[in-house]
Parts: C-alpha cells; structure tokens; sequence
C-alpha cells in the first residue's frame, strides 16, 4: 500500500561523545545542556520560594508570568509576542491565575476581543515577595560568586545565541 507522505529521515543525533575532545560541536551541545538545566534549576528555585512563603495556589510557571506583568498592564497576546510564552500554556496559566484572583482582567472597550491582565492585590503582594527574592539574589552575587561583569558578559553571549537561533528561524541554515 503506497503511503500518499513523502518519508524523511529524521535529523541525525548528535553525541557530543562522538566530537573530538573541546570541539565546538561538544562545547554548543553542551551549552545547550547547560541553558535547559538551568532553567529547569531556576524553576526549582522559584518552587522552593513558593513553598518558603507557604503559597500552594499558584505554580512556578504562573508566578514568572505574574512577575513578567508586574506593576502594569499587559495582554496575553503581549507576554507571549515578547517571547515569555507559548501561546495555549500562558491562556491556560492566565485562566489559573484569574480563578485564584492572582490577576484581574478588563476586556478593552475599543477592542471586545482584547483583554487587559493586572495584578489583584492578591497578585502584588506575591509580586512583591519575588522582588524581594531576586533582591537577595543580587545581594549575594554582590558578595562574589558572580561578578557584574561577569554577569553582563554571559547576558551578551545569550542575546547574541538568541539572534543567531532567531536569524535560523527566519532565514534557515547559512550553510
């Protein structure tokens, strides 16, 4: 029985065990590693907080988004057209946060279909503990593991990753 889709080869796997030692092929799969790992660390580390304050109505994942609206205003279109959010997870997660009054909504009286997110009281109260978390955050690099320079110099070489994966998107390999 002939199949009417055209079979393709998925992408080969790469081992950064295959690479010679120090490739650059070991060092990107290894960064790669390293992105995913700590963001899945800082989740983690947003969960502990949460637990610290005794806030179980709430995920990790919605208390980023909530932290991301802040003090203003903001459409789910917004946070995820500035590339905090899939599209179907942050309406999901917005849903969660309205029903555990952690954000407000007012639909927009130009436009019906767009609505406006805010925090509740409720919302900036938790706002203001993750402040409050990154601000102890900050002391402690301060102290030393980390320095300023250090920490700008790292923000460069990401922004600069994320041109290039943005430019793959747009324009395909350069090959």
């Amino acid at each position: 029985m002939n199949d009417p889709a055209p079979h393709t080869n998925p992408a080969p796997q790469v081992d950064a065990a295959d690479q010679p030692p120090g490739s650059l092929m070991e060092v990107y799969l290894e960064s790669l590693q390293l992105i995913e790992r700590l963001h899945r660390r800082f989740l983690d580390v947003v969960k502990v907080e949460l637990d610290r304050i005794g806030t179980q109505d709430i995920n990790n994942i919605q208390t980023l988004i909530l932290y991301n609206i802040g003090e203003g205003e903001m459409t789910v279109g917004e946070l995820t057209s500035r590339g905090y959010y899939l599209g179907s997870n942050v309406s999901y997660n917005v849903k969660k946060l309205v029903e555990n009054q952690y954000l407000e909504q007012e639909r927009s009286p130009y436009d019906r279909r767009s609505v406006r997110l805010r925090l509740s009281p409720k919302g900036l109260n938790l706002y203001s503990q993750i402040a409050e978390l990154y601000q102890r955050h900050v002391k402690t690099l301060e102290r030393g593991p980390l320095s300023r320079q250090a920490i700008e110099g790292m923000n460069r070489t990401l922004q600069t990753l994320e041109r290039f994966w943005s430019d793959e998107i747009r324009y395909g390999s350069t090959r």
